[in-house]
């Protein structure tokens, strides 16, 4: 029986069809902590064997458990831990350089830019960026651009970029993406500008790279509980509170409360992604925004304009090369 592709479709029931498509490749994923949709992704696709995981994320030891499951469940699959900092450039271009130099990882063939922090304190990261827009964006932005030859040696490449339905509540700030050092700092606003930011980033990526074969596509992974909503676990009526307060500013539907809100579990959670990494016959949707397995609708409120912008894309990755120090010409 063929998946739903809706809120109820799971990753388990999609690597199983994909499994083709899945089996000999080497994939890529940032942010694979416990609890976390980069976990559970991992883990539903292993099932159908591909060549290799390279798990990226801040904390070694925080995925050693992830590691040990895999080296015995799966041991044929290769597993390199990759140790990356999103939140700082210099620890993004030592990780890069790290893979570049690997002999034994000559492609890379679908890239999953996962990792993210959520609605936290107003922090700066060391390089002088809000500590949202810089991880969840800035981080993966010179990560990936300093990786794409690794990328586009695939035969097949993609890049999945993980952004979230709560782009509704946050386009780029173009004058302000830092809150004026926090005079201005709502963190809801912030997460949803990193998102925003996000989409545009997989939106840009097919402009540009299309015509070489690779395939982006920024996807909202839906609602359900993992350990990124740590900022809100000892008071998550205000949390939430706070959110709807500014979709009450944008006058979204979401303004009349949750009542459309799916939660899902891990397995649903990471649908999506497997969607995005190895789908057939979207092609044709390339760079197009994904929720819930299928191209999202603007006019159901699925996906909203400022993340849909071409124009915007490419003022993003012009904003995002001065930021970085560093230009990407394709």
């Amino acid at each position: 029986m063929a998946p739903s592709y809706n809120h109820e479709t799971r990753a388990s029931e999609l690597v199983s069809l994909y499994a083709p498509q899945i089996a000999g490749k080497t994939i890529l994923i940032t942010g694979v902590s416990p609890a976390s949709l980069g976990e559970s992704f991992v883990k539903q696709v292993a099932v159908a064997k591909p060549a290799a995981f390279i798990l990226a994320g801040r904390s070694i030891p925080k995925m050693q458990a992830l590691i040990d499951e895999l080296s015995g469940t799966h041991p044929e699959i290769t597993i390199k831990p990759l140790s990356l900092d999103l939140s700082s450039f210099a620890d993004v271009r030592k990780a890069a350089e790290n893979v570049n130099s690997w002999a034994d990882v000559p492609h890379i063939d679908v890239l999953v830019d996962n990792a993210g922090i959520m609605a936290g304190p107003y922090q700066k990261t060391e390089d002088g960026f809000e500590s949202q827009f810089h991880t969840n964006h800035l981080g993966h932005f010179l990560f990936t651009n300093l990786i794409m030859g690794k990328i586009l040696a695939s035969k097949a490449p993609r890049v999945v970029v993980v952004s979230s339905g709560v782009h509704r509540v946050g386009h780029v700030r173009w004058s302000d993406y830092n809150f004026n050092d926090g005079k201005n700092y709502q963190r809801w606003l912030a997460y949803g500008q990193s998102k925003t930011a996000n989409a545009l980033f997989g939106l840009a990526l097919a402009e540009k790279l299309g015509s070489r074969g690779l395939l982006a596509f920024p996807l909202c992974p839906g609602t359900c509980y993992t350990n990124l909503s740590v900022h809100g676990a000892d008071d998550l009526v205000s949390f939430a509170a706070e959110l709807t307060e500014m979709d009450n500013m944008y006058g979204n539907k979401w303004l009349w409360g949750m009542s459309e809100m799916h939660f899902k579990d891990l397995d649903q959670g990471a649908a999506t992604h497997v969607f995005a990494a190895f789908a057939i016959g979207i092609a044709d949707h390339n760079g197009s925004f994904l929720s819930d397995c299928h191209v999202a609708d603007p006019y159901q409120e699925e996906v909203y304009s400022w993340a849909l912008s071409k124009t915007d894309a490419e003022r993003l990755w012009a904003l995002s090369e001065k930021l970085v120090g560093q230009e990407f010409k394709y």
